[in-house]
């Protein structure tokens, strides 16, 4: 395996947690590198069904150590409570999972802010989750950010603190919330600290020294490269980085290591929030595909738009990233489709386009060009051999091949972890 990075490949809501679940079985170490609580990550294994929305997906086998490196942002409560699940359902955590002090704080001006932002934009709306994500990954970059590091010097935290209520309590006041106070705050984030402090230790020796001795190294990319801050559907984003150099930035990983990028894609497309979506479908079709899937999003709840699989899309982050293969999941929501298309590009008053000529504006314009193959109308849910899918699924998963031009390498054929394919 060498250094593996997996990443979402359309718009978030992949599967990857399933994906990287499978693939931690041969891991030595597993990586969360981006994003935050607004990751929702599902997993079904036999320990049980978990949301994992900080702690990485590989926990869940004895081998693997797990990090959260310095580019996550952490929401230390939901961070705790998720420990606490792992360890209801029998996952030992100690000695085997580690966060780096760099990390960034969620503080309930960030969640409040978030909120108050897209309040202020009435129907110009971002569609975040609402949990903090943008004003913390604002602060970090304007230098006004709490660290884990801060935190842990009860001093140092009380300053910085003070000096962000100072700012912050102003804002919040500006949009008519009440404003926040420091003897609150405090005492609830040095008690949720020491549920985490074991924990925290920066993995950066541990991870060099991973790399020197060739172990397996897994990354874990949150959201998904459509959300990319630079190369996403901006403004309709994420405030992280998501195409792979950011494991440089994010997890302290130099480019030249990584040996294998893998693309993690549904059969189909979904979205959730606001956004230009070419594919999508606002018809029976579409509802279909949400009751079928169950498309509803594992942060929010909220109801995910969906479409046809999007092959422009898919060829853009092939080479924005260098993608080395596709991992397609949820093949088996698609077994009662008579026909199923596949968009091999877009067009714009009659002229071909690339996605990467468009801003969200534009794109919102395009028109797809699809291509309509017959449906296989049987079962595939369960199916873990390649001979076993019906003909017509192969012809499905080939022609993905072709437009992308590029290899898949795995296919989902249901929830569970051992549902896959390995091509």
């Amino acid at each position: 395996m060498s250094v593996t990075l997996v990443l979402g490949a359309t718009w978030g809501d992949e599967g990857k947690g399933k994906v990287v679940d499978f693939l931690s079985q041969n891991a030595h170490f597993v990586i969360r590198f981006n994003g935050g609580n607004n990751a929702g990550h599902t997993v079904v294994n036999k320990y049980g069904t978990f949301a994992m929305h900080l702690i990485p997906s590989g926990i869940f086998h004895k081998r693997a150590v797990s990090f959260i490196t310095n580019g996550v942002v952490l929401d230390i409560e939901v961070l705790s409570e998720e420990l606490k699940n792992l360890e209801k359902a029998g996952i030992k955590t100690k000695n085997r999972f580690f966060i780096s002090p760099r990390c960034h704080i969620i503080m309930p001006y960030h969640k409040l802010l978030d909120k108050a932002y897209e309040e202020a934009k009435e129907d110009k709306k971002t569609g975040t989750t609402g949990r903090g994500i943008g004003p913390v990954f604002a602060d970090k970059v304007s230098y006004n950010g709490i660290r884990l590091f801060d935190l842990l010097d009860k001093t140092v935290f009380v300053e910085k603190l003070q000096t962000q209520l100072k700012i912050k309590n102003k804002i919040l006041q500006s949009f008519g919330i009440f404003p926040l106070s420091q003897k609150d705050i405090i005492p609830t984030y040095l008690k949720l600290l020491e549920k985490i402090k074991p924990f925290i230790i920066e993995p950066y020796p541990f991870i060099q020294k991973a790399i020197q001795n060739k172990k397996n190294i897994l990354l874990e990319g949150a959201q998904g490269v459509m959300l990319d801050t630079d190369w996403g559907t901006y403004p309709f984003v994420t405030a992280s980085t998501i195409v792979s150099g950011g494991i440089n930035h994010q997890a302290g990983i130099p480019p030249q290591q990584l040996k294998t990028i893998i693309g993690v894609a549904k059969a189909y497309t979904t979205r959730v929030g606001s956004g230009p979506f070419p594919t999508e479908l606002l018809n029976s079709e579409g509802e279909k595909l949400r009751v079928a899937g169950n498309e509803f999003g594992t942060t929010t709840g909220r109801p995910r738009r969906c479409g046809w699989f999007d092959a422009e899309v898919l060829r853009f982050v092939k080479e924005v990233n260098g993608l080395t293969s596709l991992a397609i999941t949820k093949i088996d929501i698609l077994d009662s489709f008579k026909t199923i298309k596949i968009c091999t590009g877009y067009t714009y008053k009659g002229k071909k386009i690339r996605y990467f000529q468009t801003d969200a504006n534009l794109l919102a314009k395009v028109t797809p060009l699809y291509k309509t193959l017959e449906g296989w109308q049987t079962d595939t849910k369960g199916i873990t051999k390649y001979n076993d899918l019906p003909r017509l699924a192969k012809q499905f998963i080939k022609e993905i091949e072709k437009q992308v031009a590029i290899p898949v390498s795995y296919i989902s054929t249901g929830q569970k972890t051992s549902e896959i394919i390995t091509v």
